[in-house]
Formats: C-alpha cells, structure tokens, sequence
C-alpha cells in the first residue's frame, strides 16, 4: 500500500500530538465522572460542571489567541498554550476540593483555548494546494482516533483511582518541547499597523461565504453533541434496554465512520466541489436520522451512527480547508480561532437544546429538531459558500 508522502513528514506528525491533546480532556475525563460525583459527593449535574467549565473559556478566548498568534507568531501562543494546560490538569490529581477542581479545569480550559484551533492554522501554514485538504483529513482522522481510544485510557487508568486520569493531561509537556525544538512555522510578516489587521478580519469575516462555514461548523456540533452524544444514549437505554456497554460500542461507530469520511475526502475533493460535498455531509445527517427513528434494535442503530460518523469526516475538515484558504497567513490565526468558538458553542447548545426539547415534547421531536436543523444548514450554506473547486 503507498503511502501519501506527506503523512512522512515530522512537521504534521507534531501536528497530530498537538491534536490529541486537544481533544484530550473531555474524552479522558468523561468515565471517571461517576466516580468523582460518589468521592465527593456530587450530583450528576454538579459533576458535569466539569466539562462545562472547561469548555467555555474556549468559547470567548480562543478568538484573542488566534490574533495573538497572528501578531506575535504561532508558537510563541501554543507552547505556553500546552504549559498551562499540562501544569492544570495535572495539579488536578492533587486536589480533592470540588471547587478547586472547577478552577482548575476552567484554567485549563483557557490553556485549551488555542490549541484546538493552532493546530489547523499551522497546516494552513505549511500545506498548500490539495495537500492541505489532505493534511486536514488526515487531522481529522486524529481528532476521531483519539475521541474513540482516550475513553478506554481513562476508563482503565481510573481502576487505579479517580484523581489518575487527571494525569494523562501531562503528556502536554513532551508535546511542548516537541513544537519548541522541532516545529518550523513561517515567519509572519505583518503589513500595516493593528487596526489595520482588525479591519482587514473584520471586512472578510463579514463576508457571506465566511459566515455560512462558520455556521457549519456550529451545526455540525450542535447536531453531534445534541443528538448524538447527548440524546442517543437515553434513546438507546429506552428504547431497545440497552447497556452502558452497548451504548458505548455503538457510539463508538461515530468515530469509526469519521475516520473512514476523513481518510476519502481528500480523494472525493480532486471529484466534487467543496459546497457539494459540505451538501452532501447534511444530507446525509438527515438519512441518518431517519433511519435511526425506524431503527428496531440495537444493531441496526449501529447504522445511522456511523453514518452520521461518515458525514463528520467529509465535513469537519472539508470546512476547517476551506476557512484557512479565505483567510490569509497574517490573519489564519484568528479565523481558524473563531472557527474553534463557534465549534465550543455548538457543543454548548447541543446538548442543552436536546435536553429541554426531550424533556418538554418527547423523543420524535429531537428527530425532527436535528432534521430542521440539518435542513438550515443546508440552505445557509447553498446560499453563502461558493460553488467551485479552490484548491488547485
């Protein structure tokens, strides 16, 4: 089998540990949950207080460390961006307090805010023309790979005890000294004074193809972390009695089809245009939550899942692509920064949205929610993105 010469190179493999640590303390944290409510006796919503406080500095601060990056280069902002990240989640195994365990995770959160987001300027930094979708895929496959494997890591490093899965946050500290002694970015070279680079953001983000990515991205999470990660599970556990076990296997699914999505779009992009494959990606949400609502056991729920899982794949990085062509290289840091706030505030929503329509209407009309939704994205982006292949 022939390997694509890029994935050969050392830049996009530190590239690849920088996103596994992105998608790290969710994921890492999410199973030892049960376990820190009982410790400390905590409520199931206090618990998840948690996640939320992690991922809401990301929502406000990952824009102003994407202009941080832009004005004074990208490590200067992702090196002490994994420091503090390592140092807080890692005092967090020290600390038996709720709340100091809610400082800090809100701490880390903050360290996490550009992390998720330099990642992909970076490869907008050093890939170009089809390479970069490529690198994109290939960085999405990352993200899906360690989504799917950190459960089980902190599943089975917590057997030891619930402050350990704290720990694996310290794996930032290679990753820094990593980036610090073997990352090369391209020097930036700033035309004009701050204003003048505000006014220049402001006038493309304000663009109408720009707005429509963005509200992509902010649909793709609602719809993840609303229906699939949020909803599914209770629906699953309803409807066919299924375990945490099962629950879990068929989740996984996602992950699996994400992979698969990601690691063709590259292929599927030298074939269709950038809009129609975004198109494509919604439409497809859509047949997966039709046949998840006629679904009669748990098996065939596998189905729409990793469908929903395949879309991701051709849809996250495809988006994330398209944004860092827009946006020149003395402004990429902040456009993939605001790409990564509106992504944060679409796992905010998602679940909240998902819950309250559960709890007030009932389970088809999450369907039918995730089904307006898909649909809206549909006709934001056949308005806003255009319609012609840009990777030449």
């Amino acid at each position: 089998m022939k390997i694509d010469p890029i994935l050969r190179r050392n830049d996009l493999h530190i590239i690849f540990y920088v996103t596994l640590i992105a998608v790290m303390e969710v994921s890492v944290i999410s199973p030892v949950l049960p376990a820190v409510a009982t410790a400390l006796r905590l409520t199931s919503r206090e618990v998840n207080l948690l996640i939320v406080v992690f991922t809401l500095p990301g929502i406000f601060l990952s824009p102003l460390m994407g202009i941080l990056a832009d004005r004074f280069g990208r490590k200067k902002v992702l090196i002490p961006s994994l420091l503090v990240f390592g140092c807080c989640g890692s005092a967090c195994f020290f600390v038996d307090s709720f709340g100091m365990l809610l400082l800090l995770r809100f701490m880390q959160g903050a360290g996490s805010a550009s992390i998720g987001s330099l990642n992909q300027t970076i490869i907008g930094d050093l890939f170009p023309g089809r390479e970069r979708i490529r690198a994109m895929s290939y960085n999405s496959s990352v993200v899906s790979i360690g989504t799917m494997l950190y459960p089980a890591i902190g599943g089975a490093v917590a057997l030891l005890g619930w402050h350990y899965p704290f720990l694996v946050s310290s794996l930032a500290f290679p990753v820094a000294l990593l980036v610090a002694l073997n990352l090369d970015t391209p020097h930036l070279i700033h035309n004009g004074k701050f204003r003048e680079y505000l006014n220049t953001s402001f006038h493309l983000i304000r663009k109408k193809n720009v707005l429509s990515l963005y509200f992509g991205t902010m649909s793709a999470f609602i719809l993840l972390y609303g229906i699939l990660l949020s909803f599914y599970p209770f629906l699953m556990r309803h409807r066919f009695g299924a375990s945490s076990f099962e629950i879990g296997l068929v989740i996984s699914a996602t992950s699996v089809g994400a992979i698969i999505g990601a690691l063709n779009l590259g292929k599927l992009s030298g074939i269709f245009s950038p809009k129609k494959l975004i198109l494509s990606a919604f439409m497809l949400y859509i047949i997966s939550f039709t046949i998840a609502f006629y679904s009669g056991n748990i098996f065939l729920f596998a189905l729409p899942v990793f469908i929903h899982g395949f879309a991701n794949g051709l849809l996250i990085p495809n988006i994330q692509t398209q944004i860092s062509i827009i946006a020149p290289m003395e402004i990429r840091g902040a456009f993939m920064s605001i790409n990564s706030s509106v992504l944060r505030l679409g796992q905010t929503i998602g679940p909240l949205t998902s819950g309250m329509i559960l709890a007030d209407a009932g389970e088809p009309y999450v369907f039918i929610a995730g089904v307006v939704f898909a649909s809206a994205a549909i006709i934001a982006v056949a308005w806003g993105v255009k319609d012609n292949v840009v990777l030449n």
